[in-house]
């Protein structure tokens, strides 16, 4: 490793390019001007090359130095991300699952048990957020999203699609639940994120409904206030479903609307897969297979 340059120069010499300063490249790696200068001096001895023009205090990059700078810092991430990938690595029979927050809570943790009973030797590390992240440098094994399955980088494993139905808690309105569409335009309704126009077409209703009165940007406070019986929802089956079976909430029309995004299980491209996801992954598509038998979903 004769020919490889101390990282500190590197580091330097990177830090100057981007920034075009040698006082502003110190600032940024905390050390003082003569430090960088030193750093440049030592590269720019070892690979022979002048890499930067001196004019007076300031310094005016070459075009040798300029294209060194672009592979030295392609390099330089390349270290950083693997020093990440080391950073959160799980330890071994370690499954880290990153999942939708209303997902996670209302349909896959009532499943979870039996997943736990059949792999007891695995432990299951549940991030959930909204965001889409990069699975390698976030240390995630497996996600499970709403969308078109086309995310970069990914591979993507179609799991179903959803729908929407319409559901209230089975004392909303002392019990007297509406029964028809038209009765339903005229309830209380809590609005979330889903637009009922689909809905309203597939029920036969000249007129959409709007949102207005309550709106709440977040599923689970929906389901929450649905609960309570402070009016009724739109929501999708996956999360009501479970709900409905147990008596906690009611759908109270047979008509649906189709949700728009699917749930697809990913895992990053160009990884091997661990055998926890694997079987994790086996796992879901059984639950999913017996999902589909209870709903008709496809």
């Amino acid at each position: 490793m004769s020919d490889f340059p101390p990282i500190a120069s590197l580091r330097s010499f990177e830090a100057v390019a981007r920034l075009g300063s040698v006082t502003l490249a110190a600032k940024a790696l905390h050390v003082t001007h003569s430090a960088i200068s030193q750093q440049i001096k030592v590269l720019e001895e070892m690979v022979g090359v002048n890499l930067f023009i001196r004019h007076g205090r300031g310094v005016q990059i070459t075009e040798e130095g300029r294209l060194y700078a672009l592979q030295v810092r392609d390099a330089l991430n390349h270290i950083a991300d693997a020093t990440r990938l080391v950073q959160v690595k799980p330890r071994i029979q370690e499954l880290t699952l990153a999942v939708v927050p209303s997902f996670g809570c209302h349909w896959l943790l009532p499943r979870l048990e039996r997943f736990r009973v059949k792999y007891p030797h695995i432990t299951l590390r549940i991030q959930a957020s909204l965001t889409i992240t990069n699975m390698q440098q976030e240390g995630i094994d497996i996600a499970i999203r709403m969308g078109k399955g086309n995310w970069e980088g990914s591979d993507c494993h179609y799991l179903f699609s959803d729908e929407l139905i319409v559901v209230a808690a089975p004392g909303y309105n002392g019990g007297v639940l509406p029964k028809t569409p038209t009765e339903v335009a005229k309830s209380q309704i809590i609005f979330s994120m889903e637009s009922w126009k689909t809905w309203c077409f597939n029920a036969g209703l000249e007129k959409d409904i709007v949102p207005g009165g309550l709106c709440i940007n977040d599923s689970n406070l929906v389901l929450e206030s649905v609960r309570l019986g402070k009016g009724i929802a739109l929501e999708r089956r996956s999360l009501v479903q479970d709900a409905i079976t147990r008596g906690e909430l009611v759908q109270l029309t047979p008509f649906t609307a189709p949700y728009p995004w699917p749930y697809w299980m990913v895992t990053p491209q160009l990884t091997r897969m661990k055998p926890e996801a694997a079987l994790f992954m086996g796992w879901i598509d059984e639950e999913v297979a017996a999902w589909r038998l209870l709903t008709g979903a496809v």
